[in-house]
Order: C-alpha cells, then structure tokens, then sequence
C-alpha cells in the first residue's frame, strides 16, 4: 500500500501529461496539414475527408477519457486517505480533510486536460465541415 501511496500522483500525472502533449501535437499537426493543403492531390471527396480527419479520433478519445482518469486518481487518494484512518486508529480531521483535497487534484487535472482538449475538437471539426464543403474535383477546378 505504501508503493501505491508514493507512486500513484506521478502515475496519474504522468498519463495526464502525456495526454496533453499528445493533444497538443496533434493540434499542431492538424494545423499545418490545414494550413499546407491543397484539395487538388485528392481523386475523390472520401480521400480528402479522411486526410482532413485523420487523428481526430485521438482528440475524441483525450477529451472523453481524461476526466476518468483523473477520478481514477481521486478515488485511489481517498481509499488511501481512509484507509490510513484506519490502520491509524485515530480520526483526525485535519488528516482527513489534507488526505481528500489533495486527492482531488487528479480530477481537476484531468479537467484541465479535457476541456481545453474538447474546444480544440470542436473547433477543428468545424474547420474540417468548411473544408469539406468547399472540396471540388481537379478536374472541375481547372
């Protein structure tokens, strides 16, 4: 239980953080491809969308899962924090009260990472419906 104790803010912290840096990456990968695109190297519509699409469904999955794992973080803090009450055998508010705020920073982070995760799909969706809109055949645009 103590390795657990020790080990289990970083662990969380760690996957969240990778979480975020993933979300930026991509982020930025989206925003390159957007910015050097050309719709003419693309034969048909369903080609372009995908290209448009593509590691979109990463950010879907950031921005759905982040706030779980941070509740899984916090959950494990608070049956850290009580079961520390209990093999102490002594209640002492102040403990308890340090044990759960200190649990909760897990899920605050974790949505710290979904809701900035969320606008940022929801915008390149939206960018990507424009483009698609606006996608003509080669041949048409000659």
């Amino acid at each position: 239980m103590e390795l657990l104790k020790e080990t289990i803010d970083y662990v969380i912290f760690a996957v969240l953080g990778l979480m975020g840096f993933i979300t930026i990456w991509l982020t930025i990968e989206r925003l390159m491809f957007f910015r050097a695109l050309d719709a003419s190297r693309y034969a048909t519509k369903e080609d372009y969308d995908e290209a448009l699409t593509n590691n979109l469904t990463t950010l879907y999955i950031i921005y759905s899962n982040a706030p779980y794992v941070g509740l899984l973080g916090t959950v494990i803090g608070i049956m850290i924090t009580f079961y520390d009450m209990g093999t102490s055998g002594t209640i002492n508010a102040s403990d308890i009260m340090t044990g759960l705020s200190l649990a909760l920073k897990a899920t605050a982070l974790g949505l710290a990472v979904a809701i900035p995760t969320l606008i940022i799909y929801n915008a390149l969706q939206r960018r990507i419906n424009v483009l698609s809109a606006k996608w003509r055949p080669a041949a048409a645009a000659e």
